[in-house]
């Protein structure tokens, strides 16, 4: 990190020695349009996708938080498409979009719909890619499970005998329970929705820079201008930013979460 913060203020193409120009690059970054362009995709990309992974996810684990027959293959079917790779699962996803001969163009032909262009349409590339998002929720699904299993059962009958139903148990019983996984999840969402590259990579930014994520646009100037300097300044830049985000959330959290010891009770007062 730190011989990264020195390439930060130099010029160095990998090639020559790399020559000192202290704050030149990131004045450039905040002249550069495409910085711009690029930190609003990214930005449209987390406040879209990360919101509907957590509540997707949230409600598939608690609806597959039960014992009935076969409910464990249910659970490994919804975890499975977290294993496949960024690139597998964007070559798959534009056979799913194509125009042309795509499944999901195919069926909406069925019910009378002239489906979009998908990735080939500017307006339409982003809402694609929030929709890929969704199809890997597995892997928080098994997280928010996991809490939901660890839920003191003697809370609920406390509730019962108080008279609760299944909303009230849910919205005082559950929810404070599992508040600090929302969190979690919440959090490792918004910093990897920050660090999508694959998307952005395999469509080529996208037409009209419609998928010109930031880590795509850093790994362009590193990898293809051989600007190295000028994409650790990027890189710093998307540090800045994840760190900002980052503390605001923790900070809006002390009201929403709830921790049962007693040190996070004095914190939330105070």
């Amino acid at each position: 990190m730190i011989s990264s913060i020195y390439v930060s203020l130099t010029s160095w193409d990998l090639l020559t020695p790399p020559q000192f120009v202290g704050l030149a690059n990131y004045s450039e970054a905040f002249q550069d349009p495409k910085v711009l362009q690029a930190l609003k995709v990214t930005l449209l990309y987390g406040v879209i996708s990360v919101p509907l992974q957590t509540v997707l996810a949230f409600v598939v684990a608690l609806l597959l938080n039960s014992e009935l027959p076969g409910m464990r293959l249910f659970r490994t079917i919804w975890y499975l498409p977290s294993l496949v790779s960024g690139v597998a699962q964007m070559v798959l996803f534009l056979w799913v979009f194509n125009p042309q001969y795509g499944l999901a163009n195919d069926v909406l032909a069925k019910i009378g719909i002239a489906g979009p262009a998908w990735f080939n349409d500017a307006a339409w590339a982003l809402p694609t890619v929030i929709l890929m998002s969704l199809w890997t929720v597995g892997g928080a699904m098994v997280i928010y499970l996991a809490g939901l299993k660890d839920v003191p059962p003697n809370l609920y009958e406390a509730a019962a005998i108080d008279g609760a139903g299944p909303l009230r148990m849910f919205w005082h019983v559950t929810m404070p329970q599992m508040s600090p996984i929302i969190l979690f999840n919440a959090l490792t969402g918004i910093i990897g929705s920050l660090q999508i590259f694959t998307q952005g990579f395999i469509a080529n930014g996208g037409p009209k820079d419609s998928l010109l994520f930031f880590v795509y646009y850093l790994y362009d100037n590193a990898f293809k201008n051989f600007r190295m300097g000028y994409a650790s300044a990027l890189a710093w830049i998307l540090f800045a930013v994840i760190l900002a985000l980052t503390a605001v959330t923790l900070r809006g959290s002390a009201f929403a979460v709830y921790y049962e010891t007693e040190l996070a009770t004095k914190r939330r007062k105070k």
